[in-house]
C-alpha cells in the first residue's frame, strides 16, 4: 500500500500533486508543523533518517527526497505517464528542468530566506549577489516559459511538478514579487486551473489558497 506522508505546507505537496495527476490508490497521511518553530513534529523526522520531507511508504520500502519518489513513482506506477523518452527531441529540455527545480531555483530560495531571516542591510555584498542569483534563475526560467506552456513542451511532466513548490508555496516563507516575470505568472494560472492540482491542494492543506500570482 502507498502512504503519502505529507508535512503541511511543504515539498510533499509535490507528490500529492503527482498521485493525483497519476490517478493512483494511495492513503495521504498528513501532519502539522510546530506552531512556533515551523519545523516538523517528531513523529515526521522519525519516519526517515533525515527527518524531511516528503517521504513515502510503499509496502516495505521507506523512500525520502522529492526528485527519488518522483521517478520511483513514475517507473513503477506511471505507466510511462508524465516523463519523456530519450528518444523524444524534448528529452533533453525535460532532464534540465527537472533537475533545475531543486539544482538551482529552490536552493537559491532557500538562501534568500535564510538571508533575510538575519536581517541584513539591505546593501550587503552576499545579500546582493543571492538576490541576483534568484533574479537571475526566475528570469531564465521566465523566458522558457515565453516560448512554451509547460516546461518540457505542450504537455504537463513531472519537471513541472518538481518546479511549482518553489514558485507558490515556498513564497509563504519567503515572499517574493513575481510581477515582473509575467510569463511565470501566466504559467502559475495554467497549473491552477488542472483539476489534479486543485484536488491535491485541497487534500494537502485544505484552507490554504495557493500562491499563483
Amino acid at each position: 500500500m502507498l502512504t503519502v506522508h505529507h508535512l503541511r505546507q511543504s515539498q510533499s505537496e509535490r507528490i500529492v500533486w503527482l498521485c493525483e495527476e497519476l490517478e493512483l490508490d494511495y492513503t495521504l497521511r498528513c501532519y502539522e508543523r510546530d506552531p512556533v518553530t515551523r519545523l516538523a513534529p517528531p513523529e515526521y523526522k522519525g519516519l526517515h533518517p533525515m527527518g524531511t520531507a516528503p517521504v513515502i511508504t510503499d509496502d516495505a520500502l521507506t523512500l525520502g527526497e522529492s526528485g527519488a519518489i518522483v521517478d520511483y513513482l513514475c517507473a513503477r506506477h506511471g505507466a510511462g505517464r508524465l516523463v519523456v523518452g530519450a528518444d523524444d527531441p524534448a528529452y533533453a529540455d525535460f532532464l534540465y528542468w527537472s533537475h533545475f527545480a531543486n539544482g538551482a531555483l529552490q536552493p537559491v530560495m532557500g538562501r534568500n530566506m535564510i538571508l533575510a531571516r538575519l536581517a541584513l542591510a539591505a546593501d550587503n555584498a552576499i545579500v546582493r549577489s543571492t538576490r541576483a542569483r534568484l533574479d537571475l534563475a526566475l528570469g531564465h526560467l521566465d523566458e522558457r516559459l515565453a516560448v512554451v506552456p509547460l516546461l518540457a513542451g505542450d504537455g504537463l511532466t513531472t519537471a513541472d511538478i518538481m518546479t511549482v513548490f518553489s514558485l507558490t508555496t515556498m513564497r509563504m516563507f519567503y515572499p517574493v514579487d513575481l510581477a515582473p516575470f509575467p510569463h511565470i505568472g501566466a504559467y502559475l494560472q495554467r497549473i491552477g486551473a488542472r483539476n489534479a492540482y486543485r484536488r491535491a491542494m485541497a487534500k494537502s492543506d485544505p484552507g490554504m489558497t495557493p500562491l499563483l500570482a
